[in-house]
């Protein structure tokens, strides 16, 4: 039986960015994913914002163009507000190539990573894992997704509050479109949440999230409902993908971390309550998560552990997880369009372009490093 430092389940980009991150503390480890391709069962848009534009470096030749312009439509779809940055606030990723350049950094870095292996639980550090032999692990990082089994495993938290989202990508003619993000708030197609359409220049996304128990006809049948007439979008030539799953919408779980793992990403509740955006939060937490688990095992102070602290990270978006409950209790026509008409005066434009352009979509974990991690994402 092969023994390893840490074993990462799940090769997303949070797991793929803290293996990185581990595995250049000189730490051996593995990443083990059910997938056999990183191209397949792809959940997210792939939308990054500003900030993690900022902050990280992501790889320029997956990203595309830059979006300023968000506009806000009521169940109506008629007479959107329109809301324009003078920066950049959005860039929507080619997200299999993200992927793809994330293992081969974290593989660069020394971590191992093996596809179509299944996490199959865990016992005494030994994890057991469908299509290769057993592996004893000294601490295991769950990046398993918002319903994770390693949560439950471990004895952590584990997401409650969850909408499921569905997509469809479909091919554009590059030069086609005017770079935009339409965003439908409409109980009927998407209760507690929205439609949306954005491209990334050669791919047009078209999807609709809301909570389950009120999507009595099915995601799948909204969504293609939806589709029918999306603003922003037509489409001659019919999917090329389709995406989706549960996205966890409880904000950061309170318990994290103990002696034998931690989670993140997804897994963690590591996605803005109130926006459902989840890519920058796995990113930042993953540079936590690495930090914390290498002092860790490097130590063997529980005080490394008190360092992943969900209640702390919660205490400081108060205000998204009230608004994430105002936003769940719009579930008719009429409080729809009033919500957006609220929004179109001076107050309600400002309130709405900070949500959408502002920094604020979720907390810094910078104050909680006790010593600097290295902050960048691409392969060194």
């Amino acid at each position: 039986m092969q023994t390893v430092d840490v074993l990462v389940v799940g090769a997303g980009l949070a797991g793929l960015h803290t293996a990185r991150l581990l595995a250049r503390h000189e730490l051996n480890v593995m990443v083990v994913d059910r997938r056999r391709s990183l191209s397949a069962g792809i959940r997210t848009t792939g939308i990054f914002v500003r900030r993690t534009l900022e902050d990280f470096d992501l790889p320029d030749h997956l990203l595309g163009p830059g979006v300023r312009d968000v506009l806000l439509y009521p169940p109506s779809r008629r007479d959107p507000i329109r809301l324009t940055s003078d920066r950049d606030e959005y860039r929507v990723a080619d997200m299999p190539g993200v992927y793809e350049h994330a293992r081969r950094a974290a593989e660069s870095a020394g971590a191992r990573v093996v596809l179509g292996v299944r996490y199959d639980g865990s016992s005494a550090g030994v994890v057991r894992l469908e299509g290769a032999e057993p592996v004893r692990a000294r601490f295991i990082v769950g990046a398993d997704g918002a319903r994770s089994r390693v949560a439950r495993d471990l004895g952590l938290d584990v997401n409650h509050r969850l909408i499921v989202g569905a997509e469809l990508v479909h091919t554009i003619a590059s030069g086609t479109t005017t770079p935009a993000f339409h965003c439908v708030l409409d109980p009927r197609v998407a209760p507690g949440y929205l439609g949306w359409v954005i491209d990334d220049g050669h791919h047009a996304h078209v999807g609709v999230a809301g909570y389950p128990d009120a999507m009595r006809a099915g995601v799948r049948h909204l969504l293609e409902e939806f589709a029918a007439d999306a603003p922003g979008h037509a489409d001659p030539t019919g999917p090329v993908e389709r995406r989706g799953g549960p996205i966890p919408v409880g904000g950061v779980l309170r318990r994290l971390a103990n002696p034998a793992g931690l989670l993140v990403g997804d897994a963690a509740g590591a996605v803005s309550p109130l926006t459902a955006g989840g890519l920058d939060p796995c990113l930042r937490m993953s540079e936590l998560a690495a930090s914390v688990a290498a002092g860790w095992l490097r130590t063997g102070d529980q005080h490394e552990l008190r360092r992943y602290d969900g209640q702390a990270l919660r205490g400081r978006f108060r205000g998204r997880l009230l608004l994430r409950r105002v936003l769940a209790g719009v579930r008719s026509h009429a409080a729809a369009e009033a919500a957006v008409a609220a929004l179109r005066g001076r107050a309600g434009r400002a309130a709405a372009a900070r949500v959408l352009f502002g920094d604020g979509s979720f907390p810094d974990t910078d104050p909680l490093l006790a010593r600097p991690v290295v902050n960048r994402y691409a392969a060194s």
